[in-house]
């Protein structure tokens, strides 16, 4: 299934999605990409309230597009990383069979299926600026990501095909 796919599919059924990712066989490369596509979209998704700010300071955009750039392309997937790691740790702590690969995957997948909600976050942002709309769609987003990669962590390790996936 495509990507656009894949992320519909998961507003409807998170865990069989995760399962078909999966399936697919370790590839850290594939993880990776994710993690990395995930920050460049939260780029984006930043440009509209940068340039509010920008506009409404006086700041020089340039230099807020620089520091957004930084912190979400190159130092959020190395936190997504290191949160993934830690919520493998908890789930074998509480008996959960899958692998390290596993998790990583239900935490980035979580993050880039709910893109088109941090998308519409941003565009809120930009718009109509902080307000209640700004504060639902942050918590729908929010809301998403946790569904969605709980789901993904109970199929990745307590689902009764996550024994046999090894990595």
């Amino acid at each position: 299934m495509s990507l656009l796919g894949n992320i519909a599919a998961t507003y409807v059924h998170p865990r069989r999605v995760l399962r078909h990712l999966l399936s697919a066989g370790v590839r850290e490369d594939r993880a990776l990409v994710l993690a990395m596509g995930v920050g460049a979209m939260a780029f984006v998704a930043q440009w509209p309230r940068l340039v509010r700010v920008a506009d409404a300071s006086g700041e020089d955009l340039q230099m807020l597009l620089g520091g957004s750039l930084l912190g979400l392309v190159f130092i959020l997937p190395l936190l997504m990383y290191v949160l993934a790691a830690l919520s493998h740790l908890l789930a074998r702590l509480f008996g959960g069979q899958g692998s390290g690969y596993a998790s990583r995957i239900a935490l980035f997948w979580a993050l880039a299926a709910a893109l088109p909600l941090m998308l519409l976050d941003g565009l809120v942002g930009g718009f109509i600026g902080p307000g209640p709309a700004k504060i639902a769609v942050g918590i729908l987003w929010c809301l998403a990501v946790l569904v969605f990669w709980t789901a993904g962590l109970i199929e990745a390790h307590f689902s009764p095909q996550s024994g046999s996936r090894h990595a």
